[in-house]
């Protein structure tokens, strides 16, 4: 019988430089990169106000994991929501037929006669039923 090697903890992230992940160095990198756009267009007092929200911002959505998923998931996840039309898997509809339903003015009576079993169809329904000692595939 063969042995297999499972790989194990496959849902944890390599370390790329130090204690930083692929993911993270790149979304510091989109920091710096937006912040150098934010000096290039806006200046520098307008660089100042918006270096701290932007850090922020970029900083949750590396290392931020709210209930052990990243950030980035919940994000997606609450556009999606958002976005998206809700599905109701079942809604009470009235059945409009019972509603609109008519009642007739002119009943009628129906009489109906008393069914009363005699010996001679209780015997009758078991001659019927009595299989014993037939064969009908023959």
């Amino acid at each position: 019988m063969a042995l297999f090697n499972i790989p194990q903890f496959i849902d944890t992230e390599d370390k790329v430089v130090g204690p930083f992940t692929a993911k993270q160095i790149g979304w510091m990198i989109a920091a710096v990169a937006t912040l150098f756009v934010l000096y290039s267009l806006a200046g520098k007092t307008a660089f100042w106000f918006l270096l701290l929200p932007v850090f922020a911002i970029f900083g949750g959505l590396a290392f931020y994991k709210p209930y052990g998923q990243p950030l980035t998931f919940l994000l997606a996840s609450l556009f999606h929501f958002f976005l998206n039309p809700k599905m109701y898997v079942w809604k009470r509809v009235p059945d409009i037929r019972k509603a609109t339903k008519k009642v007739s003015q002119n009943k009628t009576e129906v009489r109906r006669e008393k069914k009363t079993i005699t010996t001679e169809k209780i015997e009758e329904i078991t001659r019927l039923v009595d299989t014993e000692n037939k064969n009908y595939f023959n």
